[in-house]
C-alpha cells in the first residue's frame, strides 16, 4: 500500500490572483449590463432622432433642450433629422436602437395618430419606453374670410345648411390639424370634405383666398395669416386659452364642449432601456424645459413645455391612441 500523502495547501499568493481574476471578470461583465451602467450614465453622446423635417415644433424643443442637457450632463446631445413617412422612419430606426438611453426620439402627436392610418413596422406601446413629454401645442380653427360666419356655432349652423359645401385644409393624411379636422366633423355632425397638403404653408395660400373653406393649424404656422387679418380666427382647440391670442376662445367656450386637440411632443428610447437611465433623462430633459430662456423662446412660439413623470406621457400616449381610433373609426379611416 503506498504511503498516504496529505494534499499540499495552494500557495496563498496563487490563490488570492486566481479570486482576483475571477472578480475582474465578473466585475467587467456587470459593468457591461445596462442597469448597473446607468449609475455613470452618459458616458458617450446621446443622440435624439427627429422625424421629420427641420424647423418644426418638435426640431426647435430637440435643439433647445438638447443644448441644457450637454451642459448640464457633460455629454454632447446630438439632434438628428430623420423624416419621412409621417414620423415613422424615425421612429423605427430607434425602437431597433441598442436599450441603452444613448438613441431617443422626440415624436409627434402622430405617433398615436399613425397606428390607424398605417401598417407599422413597430409595435407603438411595445416597441418604446416613454421618457418625457415634453411640450404641447395648441391648434387654432380659421376660416377663409369669404366664409359668412363670425364664430363656431354660425360655422356649424353654416355646415348643416349647406352640405358638402365645407372643405377643411390640412398639412397632410394623419396629423394632428387632419384629425383635428375630423373630429370637429364627428362631433358637429358635419358632412366636410378634407383636403391635404404637403405642409401646412401649403394650404395657405388656398385658405386666404376661399378656395377652401376652413382649417386647424398650429399657432406659430398661422401667426402671419392671423396677424395680418388674411383668415378669421374661431376658436383654439385646448381646454384653455392660448396666451398669445387670449381673445379667441376655446372650442368648448365656442359651442363645442368635450373638444380637445393639440399637437405634441415627447421623448421615447427602445423599450427595455433601464429604468434608472430613464429616470435620469426625464430629470435632465425636466430640468431643460425648467429654464427661464427656454420657456421664454417655446412661449412665443406658441408652444407650451410639459414637464411630467415618464408614466404621465405613457397613460397620456394611450389616452391619444384611443381618442384618435374612434375619430378615425367615425371616419372609417383604415390602416394601409
Amino acid at each position: 500500500m503506498a504511503p498516504f500523502r496529505p494534499a499540499l495547501a495552494e500557495p496563498k499568493t496563487t490563490s488570492r490572483r486566481r479570486f482576483a481574476a475571477a472578480l475582474a471578470v465578473t466585475l467587467t461583465a456587470l459593468a457591461c449590463t445596462p442597469a448597473l451602467a446607468a449609475g455613470t450614465f452618459p458616458d458617450h453622446p446621446i443622440t435624439i432622432i427627429i422625424p421629420a423635417s427641420p424647423g418644426g415644433a418638435i426640431d426647435i424643443v430637440a435643439r433647445l433642450i438638447g443644448q441644457k442637457m450637454s451642459i448640464s450632463m457633460g455629454q454632447s446631445v446630438v439632434v438628428t433629422n430623420k423624416p419621412g413617412a409621417t414620423g415613422t422612419i424615425g421612429e423605427d430606426y430607434v425602437a431597433k436602437a441598442a436599450p441603452d438611453g444613448y438613441t431617443l426620439v422626440l415624436a409627434a402627436s402622430s405617433h398615436a395618430i399613425n397606428p390607424s392610418m398605417f401598417k407599422l413596422p413597430y409595435d407603438t406601446v411595445k416597441s418604446f419606453a416613454p421618457v418625457a413629454m415634453t411640450h404641447s401645442v395648441p391648434l387654432m380653427l380659421v376660416v377663409t374670410p369669404s366664409l359668412p360666419v363670425q364664430n363656431v356655432k354660425e360655422l356649424i349652423a353654416y355646415g348643416k345648411a349647406h352640405p358638402h359645401d365645407l372643405t377643411f385644409a390640412s398639412s397632410g393624411p394623419g396629423g394632428a390639424p387632419h384629425f383635428s379636422g375630423e373630429l370637429f366633423k364627428s362631433m358637429a355632425g358635419l358632412d366636410m370634405v378634407h383636403v391635404p397638403y404637403k405642409g401646412s404653408t401649403a394650404a395657405h395660400p388656398d385658405l386666404t383666398s376661399g378656395r377652401v373653406s376652413m382649417m386647424f393649424d398650429t399657432l406659430a404656422a398661422l401667426h402671419a395669416p392671423v396677424s395680418g387679418h388674411s383668415v378669421r380666427p374661431l376658436a383654439v382647440t385646448t381646454t384653455h386659452r392660448a396666451a398669445a391670442y387670449p381673445d379667441v376662445p376655446t372650442m368648448a367656450e365656442a359651442g363645442l364642449p368635450g373638444y380637445d386637440t393639440s399637437t405634441w411632443g415627447g421623448v421615447l428610447a427602445p423599450a427595455g432601456t433601464p429604468p434608472a437611465v430613464i429616470e435620469k433623462l426625464n430629470a435632465e430633459i425636466n430640468k431643460a424645459l425648467s429654464a427661464p430662456d427656454v420657456q421664454k423662446n417655446l412661449a412665443q412660439m406658441g408652444i407650451e413645455p410639459v414637464t411630467k413623470s415618464p408614466q404621465y406621457f405613457a397613460d397620456f400616449i394611450q389616452t391619444e391612441m384611443v381618442k384618435w381610433q374612434k375619430v378615425a373609426h367615425d371616419a372609417n379611416i383604415r390602416p394601409e
